[in-house]
């Protein structure tokens, strides 16, 4: 059988976060760039409850960890 495959969109959802492709852009260059000190779960703009699925995600190397591997790549581009 083969793993689901997740997007941007259904993470964001799954986050309990507005997930329409104009939100997660907005999302995305608000909080961008993320310092390379700091691992995605543990930036200040996440709730507890989203910090720790993203960190329990990242850590059981579940569905999501690809897709949360994305958001923080796209998280830690510089501004321009």
């Amino acid at each position: 059988m083969e793993a689901p495959i997740h997007s941007l969109a259904s993470l964001f959802d799954q986050m309990g976060l507005n997930s329409t492709d104009q939100a997660i852009e907005t999302f995305i260059n608000d909080h961008r760039p993320l310092q390379s000190n700091i691992e995605l779960h543990e930036a200040d703009f996440w709730s507890a409850s989203q910090a720790s699925f993203l960190k329990e995600e990242k850590d059981k190397d579940a569905d999501w960890a690809g897709i949360a591997d994305q958001l923080d790549t796209l998280l830690r581009y510089p501004r321009s």
